[in-house]
C-alpha cells in the first residue's frame, strides 16, 4: 500500500509546488491542507505515514496540530517547516515528538532524504513492534494478501511482516521449500506496495541460459550481433517502476552473478549494442528454495550479493509446520475448482485424512491432489477411495501412531523416531479440538504447561 503523506501549509501556492514536486518524485498518496483545523479534523478520521507541517500558522499552530497529531496516532512521523531557522523552535517541536525540522525555502535533496528516512522510521519501528509482539495489527492493505489462504498465527505474522516490507523499496529475498507459495507472497508484496500499478515481471533464473543473459536481462539493439534484427526491451526495462521477481536465485551461475550485482550496486545499465545508459528504477524480489548461507560458504553464491538481496528475509514455513491451514486451503481450492465446500464436495474421513498428511509438496501438491480426486469423483463428493494411497497410509499411521502389524514399519514408508510420532498426534489431537488447549491438554493426559511447551518447540505459538 502507498504510504500517505500529508502536507499543512497556509500557503496554497507552496502547497500546489511541493505536491507536485512530490508526485514527480513517485508519491501519488498526498493529501494537502491550506487550513490546520482541516488538517486537525482528517487526522480524527484516518491516520496518514507522514505529515509535513508549518509551524506558522493562524488559529492552530504546526506545534499545536504535531501535538494533537502525536497524541493521535504516535507512529505518524512529522517534519516540521519553517521560515525561521531557531534553535529554540526547533528543539520544542523535537520535544513534541518531531522527526525533523526543516527550515525554508526547502531543498529538494534535504527534503526527500527526510521524507524517505522518516517512512523508513515507521517501518522499522513496525517492525521492531512486531518482533517484539507488542501488537499485530490488522493489515493497511488486506486486498494485496487476499490470494493467501491462512489461519496460521505463524503465516499471518508473517505477511504482516510482508507489509511492512513493501513500503519500502529495499530488496525481499524470500525463501521457504518448492511449492510453499513463495511467487504468491511476491506478488503480494508488490500489490502492497507503492509501486502495485506498475509491471510485476517474474523470471526464472534456472532457465535463463548464461549465453544470453545480458540480451534477456538488459535488452539490446539491432545489429548488437548475428540475429538481432530489431531492438529489444530486457526485463529490466520491462519491469520499469514496478517488481523484478527472480525466481529460484540459487541457480544463478558465480559469474552471472556477478552481473547482477553490479546492476544493484550501480542502479544503471546499458542494452547489448549501445553505450547509452540507462537508469534502473526496479525493486527486486528474489526467491529460492535452497539454503543460500550454506552455499555462500561452500563458495557457490557470492557473499555480497546474497547480502544485497537479503535486506528484507521472509521464510514461509511448509505447510507441515502448519496443518490448520488445510481445511480452509481445502475448501479454497474446492470452490476454485467450482465444486463448493462442506459435505456435498468432500467426506468427512476424506477431510481428515487430508488434515493428517505431511505434504512434502506443501500447497501445491494439496491442489493436484484436490485436483485429481475432483476428477475421479466425476462431480459426486471426494471419497477417501479418490485420495492417493500415499495419503490414505499416512493417514492410517497418524492415527495409530506405531507400526503395522506385522510389517515391522509405519506404513508411510520408513521407520520415524518417537518424537516425531508424539508431534503429528499431538498436533492432530489439538486440531480435532479446534485448537482448544485446554481440552487437547485432557485429551492427551498432560498438563497445560507441558502442552504449551510443546506447541512452542513446534512453532504453533
Amino acid at each position: 500500500m502507498e504510504s500517505r503523506i500529508m502536507l499543512v501549509d497556509d500557503e496554497e501556492d507552496f502547497l500546489d509546488t511541493l505536491k507536485r514536486v512530490l508526485g514527480r518524485a513517485g508519491y501519488r498518496n498526498v493529501v494537502v491542507f491550506s487550513h490546520p483545523r482541516q488538517a486537525w479534523e482528517f487526522t480524527e478520521r484516518q491516520p496518514v505515514d507522514v505529515a509535513l507541517i508549518d509551524i506558522s500558522m493562524p488559529e492552530i499552530s504546526g506545534l499545536e496540530l504535531l501535538e494533537h497529531i502525536k497524541s493521535l496516532c504516535p507512529e505518524t512521523e512529522c517534519i516540521m517547516v519553517s521560515g525561521l531557522e531557531e534553535i529554540e523552535l526547533a528543539v520544542s517541536a523535537m520535544r513534541l515528538g518531531a522527526y525533523d525540522y526543516l527550515v525554508k525555502p526547502l531543498s529538494q535533496d534535504k527534503l526527500f532524504i527526510s521524507l524517505s528516512r522518516a517512512l523508513e522510521r515507521k517501518r522499522l519501528l513496525g517492525l521492531i513492534d512486531l518482533q517484539k509482539q507488542q501488537r499485530l495489527e490488522g493489515f493497511a492493505n488486506p486486498d494485496a494478501f487476499r490470494e493467501i489462504v491462512t489461519v496460521s498465527p505463524v503465516m499471518l505474522r508473517l505477511l504482516k511482516e510482508a507489509e511492512l516490507h513493501a513500503r519500502s523499496d529495499a530488496p525481499v529475498l524470500i525463501t521457504g521449500e518448492s511449492g510453499t507459495g513463495k511467487e504468491l507472497l511476491a506478488r503480494a508484496i508488490h500489490r502492497a506496495s507503492f509501486r502495485a500499478d506498475k509491471p510485476f515481471v517474474a523470471v526464472n533464473m534456472a532457465s535463463i541460459s548464461p549465453t544470453l543473459f545480458e540480451s534477456e536481462f538488459f535488452g539490446h539493439v539491432r545489429g548488437a550481433f548475428t540475429g538481432a534484427d530489431r531492438d529489444r526491451e530486457g526485463y529490466l526495462e520491462a519491469a520499469a517502476g514496478g517488481t523484478l521477481f527472480l525466481d529460484e536465485i540459487g541457480d544463478l551461475s558465480l559469474e552471472l552473478q556477478g552481473k547482477l550485482l553490479r546492476v544493484l550496486q550501480e542502479k544503471e545499465f546499458a542494452r547489448l549494442g549501445t553505450s547509452r545508459v540507462r537508469r534502473l528504477e526496479v525493486r527486486f524480489v528474489a526467491a529460492t528454495n535452497t539454503d543460500l548461507g550454506n552455499m555462500v560458504q561452500q563458495g557457490k553464491f557470492r557473499k555480497d550479493l546474497y547480502y544485497r538481496l537479503k535486506v528484507a528475509w521472509l521464510h514461509i514455513p511448509p505447510l507441515r509446520e502448519r496443518l490448520e491451514d488445510v481445511r480452509p486451503l481445502v475448501e479454497h481450492f474446492l470452490q476454485e475448482l467450482g465444486r463448493g465446500a462442506g459435505r456435498d464436495s468432500i467426506q468427512d474421513e476424506a477431510l481428515e485424512m487430508l488434515c493428517s498428511y505431511t505434504y512434502p509438496g506443501n500447497v501445491r501438491e494439496l491442489r493436484s491432489i484436490l485436483q485429481a480426486a475432483a476428477n475421479l469423483s466425476q462431480g459426486g463428493p471426494i471419497t477417501p477411495a479418490h485420495l492417493p494411497p500415499e495419503v490414505r497410509k499416512r493417514s492410517g499411521a497418524a492415527s495409530k501412531g506405531l507400526a503395522a502389524a506385522g510389517e515391522g514399519r509405519l506404513l508411510a514408508g520408513g521407520l520415524r523416531t518417537l518424537a516425531e510420532v508424539e508431534r503429528e498426534y499431538i498436533l492432530q489431537v489439538y486440531q480435532e479440538t479446534n485448537f482448544n488447549k485446554t481440552q487437547t491438554a485432557k485429551i492427551l493426559g498432560i498438563g497445560l504447561t507441558t502442552l504449551h511447551r510443546k506447541l512452542r518447540e513446534y512453532g504453533r505459538e
